[in-house]
């Protein structure tokens, strides 16, 4: 099994993804904030399948030693470098995270609702228990269940499909979607914190950290038919649970444009 024998396989889910309907249900501001609310939880996750491979793939404690391939060092490294300590819009340096949460508050997104889910983490010391306490929808609930069971098992090249085929092969293509509808929807909402997210994902993930991923797994599975087996149902696996995910938000923005109607 190759890379690309496992982009066919997937191709159904990501056609899903790619046209999904939740894109031209974005059509005011309030529709944007609620979106923004809830995909944050996403852009949190990823992190945390990131720092997961790190973890995985190098030494993170001490005494230090060497791990058996420098060269996922290097690209998991390189990865974690900008998605953790990127270049904000203002020129200071800000992890991925912090940028999605500027760019929620200077359109007016609420941002506390997240903020004390994270909080809740660091009190029950468990993401799991968080996840089923929250007001979360049961779609959002089951996206991030999945993200943290498959970093729990703790097999890199699971976490490695899931946050390559799940996530960073698709952000380019979604990416440009969604800013085309902001573009075209609120010409007149200063955005600018929230493009630049946009479009730096763009710019990163199509060039350097997508392939990076996808050279990583192929380093990761070598020529082990099984791991290239098990990449596969988890990368069909991640790409439903973001489908979910979408679905949910898109019945969110569907339920507003009821209530206001």
């Amino acid at each position: 099994m190759t890379i690309e024998s496992i982009n066919k396989n997937i191709q159904p889910q990501k056609d899903i993804l790619l046209n999904h309907p939740l894109y031209t249900q974005i059509q005011n501001i309030t529709d944007l904030q609620a979106f923004l609310e809830t995909h944050v939880y996403a852009v949190w996750d990823f992190m945390s399948l990131l720092k997961a491979l790190q973890q995985k793939l190098t030494c993170t404690t001490t005494p230090w030693f060497a791990t058996k391939n420098a060269e996922i060092r290097y690209l998991i490294n390189e990865i974690v470098l900008a998605e953790e300590s990127d270049i904000a819009l203002d020129g200071k340096r800000q992890s991925h995270y912090e940028m999605y949460i500027d760019a929620m508050q200077s359109c007016g997104a609420n941002t506390s609702e997240v903020e004390a889910f994270l909080d809740d983490v660091i009190n029950t010391k468990n993401i799991f228990i968080s996840i089923k306490k929250s007001n979360l929808h049961p779609d959002v609930k089951a996206f991030l269940d999945f993200t943290f069971r498959v970093i729990e098992e703790g097999k890199p090249h699971k976490i490695a499909a899931a946050f390559t085929f799940g996530r960073e092969d698709l952000i380019p293509n979604m990416f440009t979607e969604i800013l085309r509808n902001f573009k075209a929807n609120f010409p007149e909402t200063d955005l600018s914190k929230l493009i630049y997210y946009f479009e730096r994902h763009i710019e990163l993930d199509a060039d350097e950290h997508g392939p990076m991923a996808m050279q990583m797994i192929s380093e990761l599975c070598g020529n082990d038919e099984h791991k290239w087996k098990e990449v596969e149902e988890i990368s069909i696996q991640a790409l439903e649970k973001r489908i979910g995910l979408w679905n949910a938000i898109e019945e969110h923005i569907h339920e507003q444009h009821l209530t206001l109607s």
